[in-house]
């Protein structure tokens, strides 16, 4: 059975862009500060520096900016852009979408041009599904572009990864934003109209509502004090039980519903749910472009492009594809002789959960041979280098690696005329999603405009302190005032129908 995309138009990525943040941490820093070792986390996990927002910097403003330079070196009028869709995990309110703040910037940035309401007839939205939520924007992207003629549309993948200070994902936390344009006849990357798709409900990271009572906030107020004199019960029942709200305690719930951008996290369950659905979405994948099962079909795709929460995450999960593809070419049984490597059977074993272990340590095994690093050198590591300088960037993972692998090719000159690029997308919670593009002909000189690399050496580096403070949210003065950037000018705090209410701005740079 042959795929349908000979008979259809061609649609794909025509061109991206990407919001850096002008401030990183070193990761060197950060294991001193842990006291942790730094080449565990360099050599093991590829880990050099994570990219850190600013005090006035937040996932609208990112994705504005990201958005604003895709739509500017493309001379674009907005009146023809149908939609921007935002993935992200990181989102600013709870009903309103943060794409509606991004869509407001823009506005106000193109109105001296283009006039008033310039964007009013372009649709937005939010798509959230942990790190695989501007995958999914682009899947709908492209079939709504597929459904029109001559349309054009945006995603834009936009998030700050962080966790708590001195957690186990502390040293992953990244923030950026990729904006991507979607149309007809892509000068970058046509996208096959297949997809191979995976989903299991699970909870190997997620950032839940947490319910607090309000004797537990009072209980731990006073626990700072160290006073035990107080009737906790007592003044809860002294609270207010008018419905009339005045303050935070007095709200006419029982339950607070506190939502913290920081995440509940498994890690080494996550790296199971990883490897587990990739692996079965690249199995749907096959089945619906209508190709064989046991087709080798990773020898077909010249680069390989994951969602990278930390650099070297790929390589260290993709060994068991690996092992397939090797049983797939009927090479397998050779080749592990030839690594004196043995094969673990369920037979051999007496419970499943010791042939899993047995399986696993093979897998990692399969990691350190010559033929395996081969591999990871060709198809893989140039999508890790960025990720290493920025760390993870949730839903723009994937597109970093994208625009790291092409940038990667370009300086260095490499024959990928023609290439295949195979998509692994993951999003915790869990999802997969694979698919596969096709460079186009004019692909380098597009890619030569990221100057992605060139970009990332401009950075300043923060000290432990500022660092901590920026987490914290301690620090209100910008570490690097912003310069020809969107910028969060202020956030209502008085109560009213303007509650939480955040509005932006942007400094340009005056010319002398």
């Amino acid at each position: 059975m042959v795929s349908n995309q000979a008979h259809r138009t061609s649609i794909g990525i025509d061109d991206m862009a990407a919001y850096i943040p002008h401030l990183y941490f070193p990761i060197s820093d950060l294991a001193e500060a842990r006291d942790l070792e730094y080449a565990k986390l360099n050599k093991g996990l590829g880990l050099e520096a994570m990219s850190i927002t600013d005090a006035h910097e937040d996932a609208a403003t990112m994705a504005a900016n990201a958005v604003l330079e895709l739509i500017l070196k493309n001379d674009i009028d907005p009146h023809r852009i149908g939609r921007i869709y935002l993935g992200t995990e990181s989102a600013l309110d709870g009903a309103k979408p943060t794409a509606t703040y991004t869509l407001d910037m823009l506005n106000d940035y193109f109105e001296p041009t283009y006039g008033p309401d310039c964007l009013l007839h372009c649709d937005v939205v939010d798509l959230t599904f942990a790190c695989v939520g501007a995958v999914d924007a682009l899947q709908n992207t492209l079939d709504w572009v597929r459904g029109g003629s001559d349309r054009i549309g945006i995603v834009v993948a936009s998030d700050i990864a962080r966790y708590e200070l001195g957690s186990g994902g502390e040293y992953t936390q990244g923030a950026g934003a990729i904006a991507l344009l979607v149309r007809e006849n892509p000068r970058l990357l046509s996208i096959d109209p297949d997809w191979g798709v995976a989903t299991r409900p699970v909870h190997d990271f997620f950032k839940p509502l947490r319910q607090v009572s309000k004797a537990d906030i009072i209980r731990e107020v006073l626990n700072l004090f160290d006073d035990q004199r107080m009737d906790v019960e007592a003044l809860v029942e002294q609270l207010s039980e008018s419905i009339e709200v005045k303050g935070i305690l007095d709200a006419n719930e029982a339950q607070l519903n506190l939502h913290k951008s920081t995440p509940v996290f498994d890690g080494p369950y996550s790296n199971d749910c990883y490897q587990q659905r990739i692996g079965e979405a690249l199995g749907h994948y096959l089945a619906q472009s209508g190709q064989s099962a046991d087709l080798p079909i990773i020898d077909k795709w010249d680069r390989l492009v994951f969602h990278l929460p930390y650099a070297y995450q790929a390589r260290r999960m993709f060994s068991e594809i690996f092992v397939d593809t090797l049983r797939k070419r009927g090479e397998w049984t050779a080749w592990a002789a030839k690594n004196e490597l043995s094969d673990p059977q369920p037979e051999q074993f007496e419970s499943p959960e010791a042939f899993q272990k047995a399986n696993a340590q093979l897998l990692k095994v399969v990691t350190k041979t010559a033929d395996y690093r081969a591999f990871v050198q060709e198809k893989i590591e140039a999508g890790e280098r960025a990720s290493s300088l920025m760390g993870n960037l949730y839903a723009g993972s994937l597109f970093l690696s994208l625009m790291s692998t092409l940038a990667v090719a370009q300086r260095e000159q490499d024959d990928l005329e023609d290439g295949r690029i195979g998509f692994f997308g993951y999003g915790s919670g869990s999802k997969s999603k694979v698919f596969v593009g096709s460079l186009q002909p004019g692909w380098r000189e597009l890619v030569e405009r990221f100057q992605l690399f060139e970009r990332l050496e401009e950075r300043q580096a923060v000290d432990y302190d500022t660092y901590e403070q920026l987490h914290r949210g301690t620090r209100t003065e910008s570490v690097m005032p912003p310069e020809d950037t969107f910028y969060l000018k202020h956030i209502e705090t008085a109560r009213g129908v303007r509650e939480g209410a955040r509005t932006y701005g942007r400094f340009e740079r005056v010319m002398i």
